[in-house]
């Protein structure tokens, strides 16, 4: 069911390219993907539900062997489902969670590329009828224009899109479009005022060393409210329930802006602590 990509084989050096040292039985549903990187011994072309249900009869390959290792992993990941605490007046966390709980199980989230991203891949929970649609290639952009395609192909389903600033900056102009088709996505722009994934970088490469990742944004909630689209901006947590729910009922395209702290550059750490760890590297050397 996976693409065997860059992600999934771990920089293509988990299998041997394009022969494989092991027996590799690849299923995907697109047969586009099947020999494209890796050549397999077998190769099916099925959707997973069908080929799961087809496969019934077949055992697990060593699975007491990963029983243990597979209750850590879940404790881990159950663990990780707790946001972090936070001094902030805007907890993605917290956010996060209460959206999790509130969106239905047939939902569709879209998220562009960005640290931002962080925040809804860890704390909102994808499974059954609820879907995630990401860029493939992790390019900036994408995130508004999917939302208004999936709501447009199926409008009875709750649809949010998750963008950052600059991605918004790029696309957001599709608005416009969900306007006039009358689909009704809520776009949440999480707006630090930079472009946070390549600050990241800049500061743990060259710490303090920063170029051209500052942004001068307009004010989003005007700009959607310009667009004929429901508008409203969050700067504390316990402001967020209440604009969902108003973005949800509006009936139109929404957006809620969500002021971000800048030092919340991921989920797990700070940018003033990625910038001290970098230059105590760079004094060790």
């Amino acid at each position: 069911g996976a693409r065997l990509g860059e992600m999934t084989s771990q920089s293509y050096t988990l299998i041997d390219c394009p022969q494989p040292r092991q027996t590799l039985v690849h299923v995907h549903a697109d047969a586009g993907e099947l020999g494209r990187v890796f050549t397999p011994a077998l190769a099916i072309v099925s959707a997973m539900g069908e080929f799961c249900e087809a496969a019934g009869g077949l055992e697990p390959a060593g699975g007491e062997r990963w029983r243990d290792w597979a209750a850590a992993a879940r404790g881990d990941y159950l663990e990780s489902l707790k946001p972090s605490p936070t001094e902030a007046l805007l907890d993605l966390g917290r956010i996060m969670t209460w959206l999790d709980r509130r969106l239905p199980g047939d939902a569709v989230v879209t998220v562009d590329a960005g640290n931002f991203a962080g925040w809804p891949q860890r704390f909102i929970r994808f499974g059954g009828g609820r879907r995630l649609l990401g860029a493939t290639n992790g390019a900036m952009g994408y995130g508004v224009p999917a939302a208004v395609a999936a709501k447009i192909a199926q409008p009875e389903r709750t649809t949010v899109a998750m963008v950052g600033d600059g991605g918004f900056a790029m696309t957001g102009q599709e608005l416009a479009t969900a306007v006039l088709c009358g689909a009704a996505p809520i776009v949440i722009v999480f707006n630090n005022s930079m472009f946070a994934t390549i600050r990241m970088h800049q500061e743990r490469k060259h710490p303090g060393r920063v170029i051209a990742t500052d942004l001068a944004n307009p004010d989003f909630t005007a700009l959607a409210l310009s667009y004929g689209a429901f508008g409203v901006r969050v700067e504390k947590t316990e402001e967020f329930a209440a604009a969902f729910e108003a973005a949800a009922a509006s009936g139109k395209p929404a957006l809620i802006e969500l002021v971000t702290d800048p030092e919340a550059i991921t989920t797990r750490t700070t940018l003033s602590e990625i910038k001290e760890r970098a230059r105590a590297g760079i004094g060790k050397n």
